[in-house]
């Protein structure tokens, strides 16, 4: 008899670290180039770094900005979208884990991963509205 093969816990883990692994080298790659595109066409400028601008955007205004920044090379939006890529690779590991643990039917880790997914979605909710 052939015994079918699962995917299974140790399948997952491996996911997980090569996303963990990748994730990292990505966003530092993106916010690499970013950094000397940014240098290419500012490098001769002197930052003026009295003045801070307070900024009351939504999150989604912001990520929108920087989309279209980084669709059109701007060089700080490619940092910014290598920034917000290390940030993801965590938030996407955490719901890789909800998805091993369904699979493996614990279900005390998936209640306690919808509860960090929970505080994700309000920390990103509140800490950038005012």
């Amino acid at each position: 008899m052939v015994q079918e093969e699962k995917f299974g816990e140790k399948d997952f883990q491996t996911i997980i670290g090569n996303l963990l692994r990748y994730g990292v080298w990505i966003s530092l790659a993106v916010a690499f180039m970013g950094g000397i595109v940014y240098l290419m066409h500012n490098g001769t400028q002197i930052e003026d770094y009295s003045v801070f601008k307070e900024n009351d955007r939504n999150i989604f205004e912001v990520i929108a900005d920087i989309y279209q920044g980084a669709i059109q090379g701007d060089g700080a939006s490619l940092i910014f979208t290598g920034i917000i890529l290390l940030f993801l690779t965590p938030v996407l590991r955490v719901l890789l884990s909800l998805f091993s643990f369904l699979l493996e039917k614990d279900y005390l880790y998936v209640g306690i991963t919808l509860i960090v997914i929970v505080i994700i979605i309000i920390s990103i909710s509140f800490g950038f509205s005012h």
